[in-house]
C-alpha cells in the first residue's frame, strides 16, 4: 500500500479545469491563469460546456483542446442526463483524480457526473448568488454540499456558505483573485487601443463593468455625477462595458444633462493603459464577489471608490487604499468624489497603498500557489 502511495505521490496529478465557456470575464481570465501557471506536476485537461469565446486562443496556445459536453442550451432536456453520463465515463477513462467546476453551469453538470465516476470534485463559488432565483440557488447549495471540496475568492463568500448555507468552514477555503503585474504593467506600457473623448484636462473617474445587470447600478453612478456637478466640479467618466441595459443608462445621461461628460466607451481591450489615464476607480454594484475591476484599478495605482458589500472592503480598506461608501446610495458616492477631487494627495497617497496590497497580496504567482496546495491536498491528502 506504501508502494502503490509513493508511486501515486510521484505520478502527475490527472486534473480538469472546467469552466462554461472562454468568454472574457474574471472566472474565465482566473482559469487561464491556472492553466499557464500550474506546474509540471500536473496533467492539465479543459472542458467547457461551449467551445468558443475570446480566451479559446489563449488556451489552444497552451497546448489545450478542450473536450466539449454541450448542453444545447439548457439544463431541462434529456440531452442533459447524456452529457453528465458522456462527462463520467470521460472521467474514468482518463483516470481523472480531480475536477474543479469554476462556475454555476459547470457545477450543474460536473457535479453529479464526478460522483458517477469516483472523481474528487471541487466546486467554485465565486459570487454571493445574487442573480439566482429561489430555485436556482436551492440546486446550487445542494450541489455544493456534495463537493468534496468549495472554493471562494472573499471572505464575505466563505462566510455566506458557513453562516447561511450551513457548510463545514473546514471543507471552504478562500483563495483571492490574482494579477499578473508583469503583463498588466506591459499593456499599461503598450497604451491606448483606441482614441479617448478629449476631456482638455479635467479629472476622470473610471467605471468597469458589464451593462447586463442592474447590479452593477451604473445609475447611481450617474447619479452622484449630477451631484458632483451641481457642486460646481468637472467630472469626467469613462464608463467601460457593453450590454442590453446601454440604451437606458444613456438616455438617463442625458435626462441628467451629463452627456458632455459621461463617455460610454463599450468594450475595450485596453482597460490597463485606460486605468492609467484616470484620477481614481469606482465600482458601485449592489453586490460582488472579488472583483477583478477593482483590482485592475488598484494595480494601475488608482483610489477605488466602492460599495460595501462582497469582497470590496478586503480590497479596498475605507481610507487606507480607496474610499468605500454604502451601496445604493449615490449621495454617499458623490461625497467621496468630491473628496478625492479636493484633495489630489490623499488619492495619490492611497492609490500607491493600493498598487502596494496587490503587490503584496494579490500576485499571481500567490493564487497559483494556493490552488496547487489545495488540489494536492484534495486528491491525494497531501
Amino acid at each position: 500500500m506504501r508502494r502503490e502511495e509513493a508511486r501515486m505521490a510521484e505520478a502527475p496529478l490527472r486534473l480538469v479545469q472546467f469552466t462554461k465557456s472562454f468568454h472574457i470575464g474574471g472566472t474565465e481570465v482566473q482559469v487561464v491563469e491556472l492553466l499557464r501557471g500550474l506546474p509540471s506536476s500536473y496533467q492539465v485537461q479543459v472542458g467547457v460546456l461551449q467551445d468558443d469565446g475570446p480566451l479559446m486562443g489563449a488556451v489552444r496556445q497552451l497546448g489545450h483542446v478542450p473536450e466539449v459536453f454541450s448542453l444545447g442550451g439548457s439544463f431541462a432536456r434529456p440531452n442533459s442526463a447524456l452529457q453528465v453520463a458522456r462527462l463520467a465515463s470521460w472521467l474514468r477513462r482518463e483516470r481523472v483524480e480531480l475536477i474543479h467546476a469554476h462556475d454555476f453551469y459547470s457545477t450543474m453538470l460536473v457535479v453529479p457526473a464526478a460522483k458517477l465516476a469516483g472523481t474528487k470534485v471541487i466546486v467554485g463559488r465565486l459570487d454571493l448568488a445574487h442573480w439566482h432565483g429561489k430555485a436556482r440557488r436551492a440546486v446550487l447549495e445542494g450541489l455544493t454540499h456534495l463537493a468534496d471540496h468549495v472554493v471562494g475568492n472573499a471572505e464575505a463568500i466563505r462566510r455566506m456558505l458557513v453562516e447561511e448555507e450551513g457548510l463545514s468552514a473546514e471543507r471552504v477555503s478562500v483563495i483571492p483573485n490574482g494579477l499578473d503585474l508583469v503583463r498588466f504593467d506591459a499593456r499599461v506600457r503598450e497604451g491606448l487601443k483606441a482614441a479617448l473623448p478629449d476631456t482638455k484636462g479635467a479629472p476622470v473617474v473610471v467605471h468597469v463593468a458589464n451593462m447586463n445587470h442592474p447590479v452593477k447600478r451604473q445609475e447611481d453612478l450617474l447619479r452622484a455625477l449630477a451631484m458632483v456637478r451641481l457642486k460646481g466640479q468637472v467630472l469626467h467618466a469613462f464608463l467601460v462595458g457593453d450590454g442590453p441595459r446601454r440604451p437606458e443608462l444613456e438616455r438617463m445621461a442625458k435626462e441628467l444633462g451629463l452627456t458632455d461628460t459621461v463617455h460610454f466607451l463599450g468594450h475595450r481591450a485596453d482597460v490597463p493603459a485606460l486605468y492609467a489615464r484616470a484620477d481614481f476607480g469606482v465600482l458601485c454594484s449592489s453586490a460582488e464577489g472579488m472583483s477583478n475591476a477593482v483590482m485592475e484599478g488598484m494595480a494601475a495605482g488608482l483610489p477605488m471608490v466602492v460599495t460595501r458589500v462582497g469582497g470590496n472592503p478586503e480590497l479596498v480598506a475605507d481610507g487606507e487604499r480607496g474610499l468605500v461608501v454604502a451601496p445604493l446610495r449615490p449621495q454617499e458616492l458623490s461625497e467621496a468624489f468630491l473628496r478625492l477631487l479636493g484633495n489630489r494627495e490623499l488619492g495619490r497617497r492611497m492609490g500607491a497603498e493600493a498598487r502596494a496590497f496587490v503587490e503584496r497580496e494579490l500576485s499571481l504567482e500567490r493564487m497559483v500557489r494556493r490552488h496547487d496546495a489545495l488540489y494536492r491536498r484534495v486528491a491525494r491528502g497531501g
